[in-house]
């Protein structure tokens, strides 16, 4: 089975955590950023919350300026994307930076981590007055859904909302893929998928992804066009070192040529 190049967009949350967890600017987030893309990531992921436990407001200002500065002298496009909540402060905030891609998720303000797709049929209203200010701003939209939760309402939704991306939230699929139900729960997302996919939609995805499942992720789902990875990169970077660990991504993610899938 043939799959489909995939970008990685590494999200520093987890830097910025470690970072608040001292004060002060130990471990500096600016510099590992820099090397995150320097190593060969292909995108920075940001997800600012209210209260700035992790990424602050003024961390993504300096990233942004940081990753232009690297554009400027790159052919490859470093791209930057920025998840959360539509809030007013959300909307200024993205419409300030105009990233590249902004990923959608409705997370509360207090939600330790994002762990809900959107209802999209129960949000259609929200999310139309959402999707037209970023097609105005030019600024590429993302949607976080379940699979396992969406249904022929939502699809419909998603047809007349029509963003540009939606993300899988990918959870279910890493608990189940150390499990006897690892091909069953991986058929439910390449279906939904597929489905999503011929809706003219590019689908992206996130959440508990690690060096363990990402690669028969991505022979499942060819059409994944970006991965963001946090959490368990810099869990694994801690053991293998982050420039390693950037690279065992990266070669994971690199086109596969009729890859058998793993049994």
């Amino acid at each position: 089975m043939k799959s489909s190049s995939c970008r990685l967009s590494v999200n520093v949350n987890k830097i910025a955590t470690l970072r608040n967890s001292r004060g002060g600017d130990v471990p500096n987030l600016r510099q590992y950023t820099n090397d995150i893309i320097r190593y060969g990531a292909q995108g920075i992921t940001v997800h600012p919350r209210p209260d700035e436990r992790h990424i602050r407001r003024d961390d993504v200002y300096t990233l942004n300026q940081l990753i232009k500065k690297i554009n400027s002298s790159r052919k490859k496009k470093i791209e930057f994307n920025i998840e959360g909540y539509p809030s007013k402060s959300f909307l200024k905030l993205v419409a300030t930076i105009r990233p590249d891609q902004v990923t959608l998720v409705p997370d509360p303000p207090d939600v330790l981590t994002s762990n809900a797709g959107w209802q999209v049929a129960k949000n259609e209203k929200l999310l139309a007055r959402v999707l037209k200010f970023f097609r105005q701003k030019k600024i590429r939209s993302s949607l976080f859904i379940d699979v396992l939760t969406i249904n022929s309402l939502d699809l419909a939704a998603l047809s007349r909302l029509q963003p540009d991306r939606v993300e899988l939230y990918t959870e279910r699929f890493a608990k189940d893929y150390v499990t006897k139900s690892r091909h069953k729960t991986t058929m439910i997302y390449k279906k939904t998928s597929q489905k999503i996919y011929a809706l003219g939609i590019d689908i992206n995805a996130g959440h508990d992804l690690n060096l363990q499942n990402i690669r028969f992720l991505l022979q499942s789902i060819p059409e994944i066009k970006e991965c963001s990875i946090g959490h368990a990169l810099i869990a694994e970077s801690l053991y293998l070192g982050l420039k390693a660990t950037i690279k065992n991504y990266l070669s994971q993610m690199r086109r596969m040529r009729h890859a058998k899938l793993d049994q």
